[in-house]
């Protein structure tokens, strides 16, 4: 695990990770271990005049699950947007440092064009369009797609099998589904783009403990047989270090900690400020010394 103000180390991605998916993916990056996403000390400004993130760096790598933690306003948000370069329509912009894509410059491209690339961000609060049904919805993922129809059906049924309730529903419209259906037809409508990466942005926003818990198995199902790799923003640190192989801890607009998932959540930082949990015997130090304790180690942190 890297101390604050170090440079990130790369992810490392899951030991089950080496075995070939079972008949053939909705993306075919096989190679884990080799970075997708390089993001190295970004800062991005809103309005010209405020700063959000200030020396962002972090990688990603190929079939890897990467989660980005903290609380409202830590800038993962804003970390997700200036990598799927959706900062324009809130009036942001990358001010400093780069982003790479396999190697590849990506500031300056539209979103569509990292859509085209194998970019997709599904949004916090899920935005289904919600006067279509549910396969519309998941039609709309695939407008960029040159591959036929028959590749389009083909993907729309994978979709289906991760995704059974969906279809079910699929000529229900979206505004009279649950949050649950919401959230797994933004996923959905993502997959229909054959993604290479997808951001996903506070999965479990709104939903049910048990829906959140199936949406992350989801998650982790495509990666491991699809070799979709996932970039996602979460606030709740123990379900994303459950299922995420790397994650980097972010406090106003700085990574201040980053390690393997494991390790995170084995961390008593992380425990104390993030998991909400702490070891007994350490309950009379902690009750006594508390507030010098917090501060020296949010001393340290943000330093």
């Amino acid at each position: 695990m890297s101390e604050p103000g170090s440079k990130p180390s790369p992810p490392h991605g899951r030991p089950k990770a080496g075995e070939p998916p079972p008949g053939g993916g909705l993306a075919y990056s096989t190679d884990r271990g080799s970075t997708l996403l390089n993001v190295n000390g970004i800062e991005v400004i809103y309005h010209h005049v405020i700063l959000v993130l200030k020396g962002v760096s972090l990688q990603v790598p190929e079939g890897g699950i990467v989660a980005l933690l903290g609380g409202n306003g830590a800038g993962k948000t804003t970390t997700l947007r200036a990598v799927s370069n959706l900062l324009a329509g809130e009036r942001g912009a990358v001010t400093k440092g780069s982003i790479e894509l396999r190697g590849d410059r990506i500031e300056a491209l539209s979103t569509a064009e990292m859509v085209n690339r194998g970019v997709v961000q599904v949004m916090e609060g899920r935005h289904c369009f919600a006067h279509l049904t549910i396969e519309e919805n998941l039609m709309t993922g695939a407008y960029t797609r040159r591959d036929g129809k028959a590749a389009v059906a083909q993907t729309l049924e994978k979709v289906y099998g991760y995704f059974p309730r969906l279809k079910t529903r699929r000529g229900s419209q979206a505004a009279y589904t649950s949050g649950g259906e919401q959230q797994m037809c933004a996923i959905g409508r993502a997959l229909m783009a054959n993604p290479k990466m997808v951001l996903l942005d506070e999965p479990s926003m709104g939903l049910a403990p048990q829906i959140v818990e199936e949406v992350f198995e989801i998650v982790r199902d495509l990666n491991q047989r699809e070799r979709v790799t996932f970039l996602l923003a979460e606030q709740n640190t123990a379900m994303a270090l459950r299922y995420a192989d790397h994650g980097y801890i972010l406090e106003n607009g700085r990574v201040v900690m980053d390690g393997a998932a494991q390790a995170l959540a084995d961390n008593e930082d992380v425990k104390e400020f993030y998991l909400g949990t702490g070891g007994a015997k350490d309950d009379a130090v902690r009750k006594s010394f508390r507030d010098v304790k917090s501060y020296k180690r949010r001393k340290r942190w943000l330093s």
